[in-house]
């Protein structure tokens, strides 16, 4: 598994071989999300997806840079002004 440095010097530390990769934890969901549709059509997949997404996410690295904006976009790789976007759109803000 590959990880982002931090910029703080130090690698990220790796997760136990027990923990799952995300990855591995999205394909399992979507293939989960298919065999219920049971054939049926589905439309917007991505809104679909990212809706459920973007606000679990947001809100863990909202907590992990103890709601400190600038850091949670730089965390993110987003602008601020973006993020900010975000969280009005998600009610987090």
């Amino acid at each position: 598994m590959k990880y982002a440095q931090t910029g703080t010097g130090s690698a990220p530390k790796e997760p136990s071989t027990k923990q799952q990769s995300l990855q591995q934890s999205v394909t399992e969901a979507m293939q989960r999300y298919f065999s219920d549709l049971d054939g049926q059509a589905t439309h917007d997949l991505y809104g679909i997806v990212m809706a459920e997404v973007e606000p679990p996410l947001l809100k863990a690295v909202m907590a992990y840079t103890r709601q400190n904006q600038s850091r949670a976009a730089e965390t993110l790789g987003l602008n601020r002004g973006t993020l900010r976007k975000k969280l009005k759109q998600y009610d987090l803000l």
